[in-house]
C-alpha cells in the first residue's frame, strides 16, 4: 500500500462541493438521513476485513507508540463500535425543525425560534480514526456536510472509511469530504476558508487546538484537552475513592477524559496516601507527588512532581497526587490548572459536593463518578463531536443538537411597521 494518499481535487474545490451538498442534506427529511446512515453503518460492518488492512498499513508506517499508536489502532471490537455508534445515531430523535420557543407579538406577528443545519462543518483531527465515522454519522444526520482533515498517521484508515460511506446509496456528492493530510497546506486552506465552511472542530492535543483557534477566520468550536482532577475530600467512602480513581485513570488513559491529577484532602492524608498509591502502582500507573505525598508514601515508587505537572496533560498510565489543606484549596488548585474539561469530587457530605459543583468552572463536574463518562454516547446523545471546553454555543459533550443553528421564522397578516 502507498505511503501517502493524494487527491488531484483541490481543497477548494472540494469545500465547493461540501457546500453544494449542504444544501441537498438540508432537504432531506429525517426517514431519509436515517436510511442513508442506517445503510452506511452496514457497508461499514461490511468491510470490517478491507478497514483492519488499511489501518494496519497506518500502525506499520506511523511508527506511534504508547497512547497515540492506542488512539491509531481499529480492532474489530472498536470497528463494532463504530458502526453502533452511526445506527444509535439514526435511532437518535432529529432536531432540524424542533421548535425552540414559539411567541406572538400584541401587533398580530407570530414568531417561531426553530433549529435548522449549520451548513459545512469541517473537522481538524489527529491519530483516531474512529472520529471520521463519528463525526461523519452526527453530522449527516442534522443535514450538514463534512470536512475532513486527518492526521497524516491515519491516512489510510480514512480514505477507506470515507469511500465505504460515500459509496452509500442517497450520499450526495460532497457530503462527505476528506482533505489531503500529507501537507499543512490543506489545514491552512480550511481554517481560512470563511465564507465556505460554517463552523471549524479540532480535535487533538493542545498544539493543534491553539494553531486552529489562532488563526481560523472561521468560527471555532474548540475541544480535546483533558488535565481532569479527582478530589477525594475528607468524608469520602474509601472503597468509592478507589474504584472511582483507578476507573478515571486506568480504563483508557489516552483519552480527554481521563484522570491526570488526583488531590487528596490533608485530614485523610495519611491513611490514604500510602492506600492509593499502592492500588495505583500495582496497576502500573506512573505516580508523581508533591512533597506530602512522596513523605506519607515512603519507600514506594513516587517521583516527584515538578511544577509542569499540575498542568501537563499526561494520556498515558500517569497520575500526579497533591496533598491539599481543605475543599476550597482544591477548588483554586482545579480552577488555575485544568483544561476545563471534567473534574470529580469524591465525597458524602452534601454541602461540599455542592459547592463544589457551582464553583468548579469546567465543562462537566462530577460528584461521586468517575470523569471517563464525559462522553456524548454515555450522556445518552449517541456518538459526539468532542467535548467542548468553551463557553460560547456549547459546552461539555456536544453533539446533535449543537450542529444545529437557529432561524425565526415569521408569519404575519399585512402587518407594515
Amino acid at each position: 500500500m502507498a505511503t501517502s494518499i493524494r487527491s488531484s481535487i483541490s481543497t477548494r474545490d472540494k469545500l465547493l462541493r461540501a457546500q453544494h451538498a449542504a444544501a441537498q442534506l438540508a432537504q432531506l427529511t429525517t426517514a431519509e438521513k436515517n436510511a442513508v446512515l442506517l445503510a452506511m453503518a452496514d457497508a461499514i460492518a461490511a468491510n470490517v476485513a478491507g478497514i483492519t488492512e488499511a489501518n494496519q498499513a497506518d500502525l506499520e508506517e506511523s511508527g506511534l507508540a504508547g497512547a497515540m499508536r492506542d488512539r491509531l489502532q481499529l480492532t474489530p471490537e472498536r470497528i463494532a463500535a463504530m458502526v453502533s455508534g452511526v445506527r444509535e445515531v439514526a435511532s437518535l430523535p432529529d432536531p432540524v425543525g424542533e421548535t425552540l420557543a414559539e411567541w406572538t407579538r400584541p401587533n398580530g406577528l407570530r414568531i417561531r425560534k426553530v433549529r435548522v443545519p449549520m451548513g459545512v462543518v469541517g473537522v481538524i483531527y489527529e491519530s483516531r480514526p474512529n472520529v471520521t465515522v463519528d463525526c461523519a454519522s452526527l453530522v449527516l444526520k442534522t443535514g450538514n456536510a463534512i470536512v475532513l482533515r486527518g492526521g497524516k498517521e491515519a491516512v489510510h484508515s480514512n480514505q477507506r472509511l470515507v469511500e465505504i460511506m460515500n459509496r452509500v446509496n442517497g450520499v450526495p456528492e460532497g457530503a462527505i469530504e476528506l482533505l489531503d493530510s500529507s501537507t499543512r497546506d490543506s489545514v491552512h486552506e480550511l481554517i481560512k476558508a470563511r465564507g465556505l465552511v460554517d463552523v471549524l472542530i479540532p480535535r487533538g492535543g493542545p498544539g493543534l487546538i491553539s494553531v486552529v483557534a489562532d488563526h481560523a477566520t472561521v468560527p471555532v468550536i474548540e475541544t480535546g484537552a483533558g488535565n481532569c482532577h479527582i478530589f477525594v475530600d475528607e468524608s469520602a467512602d474509601f472503597e468509592m475513592a478507589d474504584g472511582i480513581v483507578i476507573n478515571a485513570k486506568t480504563q483508557r488513559p489516552s483519552v480527554c477524559n481521563a484522570a491526570e491529577k488526583l488531590l487528596l484532602h490533608q485530614r485523610i492524608a495519611a491513611e490514604y496516601v500510602p492506600r492509593i498509591v499502592k492500588k495505583l502502582l500495582d496497576s502500573g500507573v506512573e505516580v508523581r507527588g508533591d512533597d506530602e505525598t512522596r513523605r506519607l508514601a515512603a519507600g514506594m515508587r513516587v517521583a516527584r512532581a515538578e511544577a509542569q505537572d499540575w498542568s501537563e496533560e499526561y494520556l498515558r498510565l500517569c497520575i500526579a497526587i497533591r496533598v491539599v489543606a481543605n475543599l476550597e484549596d482544591a477548588i483554586a488548585h482545579i480552577n488555575r490548572y485544568s483544561t476545563k474539561n471534567s473534574e470529580a469530587i469524591v465525597t458524602s457530605n452534601e454541602a461540599k459536593a455542592r459547592l463544589f459543583l457551582r464553583l468548579v468552572d469546567s465543562a462537566v463536574v462530577y460528584w461521586n463518578a468517575s470523569t471517563r463518562f464525559s462522553d456524548g454516547g454515555e450522556f445518552g446523545f449517541g456518538a459526539e463531536m468532542g467535548i467542548s471546553t468553551q463557553k460560547l454555543h456549547c459546552r461539555g459533550p456536544f453533539a446533535l443538537a449543537e450542529l444545529t443553528s437557529a432561524k425565526y421564522e415569521v408569519t404575519g397578516s399585512g402587518q407594515t411597521r
